[in-house]
């Protein structure tokens, strides 16, 4: 087989460039999904400490505050926990967190798809311009016909194939890494969330702080009244 990569490209019809694009799309692809995971763990358990920090000592408006400043997508489910604060029950709040988190899971897979798909196809799009491109090198032959003669045109014939195949490795190793770190990287929000609902229903708040300090001077009234 003779000719530049360019030369073997065009031999190879539309299968060919069909082949490039897919390549092309699954790059693109892990490029977005390595850009949108990118310290991901690493903001959300930095979030995850300072909200813990604000909560234990009752700075709730503080927390918030954090939450509302952070790029980690862990804030859009705290957020969901101190909207429902005081206004729902804490089984209420619990579902409404929990529902929140399984969307961001999902955003963690967002065009994954698109991965698994190249990988299943890709091999039958360059068998397809295998097959297309061996039936064009029979179909110009006339008369008696020799090995060295359709030697060529099949193994330029061929490359589809190989194209294929190549670029359907791609894609899959691209899928399963980014799948299986989506994976770990929920796991690591459901263990957050969690620790997040416990700090939250434990967490003392001002106006209880003051409410108690009154109960307190009451009592201390009634005592020296009884005391006169």
């Amino acid at each position: 087989m003779n000719g530049s990569l360019l030369d073997v490209v065009r031999d190879g019809g539309v299968a060919m460039w069909l082949i490039i694009g897919l390549s092309v799309v699954a790059l693109a692809v892990a490029t977005e999904r390595a850009v949108a995971q990118w310290q991901f763990t690493t903001r959300a358990r930095l979030l995850a400490d300072t909200v813990g920090r604000c909560l234990s000592k009752g700075a709730l408006d503080e927390g918030r505050s954090a939450c509302e400043r952070s790029p980690s997508p862990l804030a859009d489910v705290f957020l969901v926990g101190y909207e429902r604060l005081g206004r729902a029950k804490p089984e209420h709040v619990a579902a409404a967190v929990h529902r929140e988190r399984q969307r961001v899971n999902q955003d963690l897979k967002s065009r994954l798809w698109m991965l698994g798909t190249i990988g299943a196809t890709a091999p039958f799009i360059g068998l397809f311009g295998t097959v297309v491109g061996i039936m064009n090198a029979m179909g110009g032959f006339k008369g008696d016909v020799t090995y060295s003669m359709v030697s060529g045109p099949i193994s330029e014939a061929l490359v589809a194939t190989a194209a294929g195949i190549l670029v359907a490795v791609e894609a899959v190793f691209l899928f399963n890494f980014f799948n299986q770190r989506a994976g770990r990287i929920a796991i690591e929000l459901k263990l957050l969330t969690d620790e997040f609902l416990e700090q939250l229903s434990e967490a003392p708040s001002e106006s209880g702080g003051r409410k108690s300090k009154g109960k307190d001077s009451a009592k201390d009234a009634d005592g020296d009244r009884e005391a006169a």
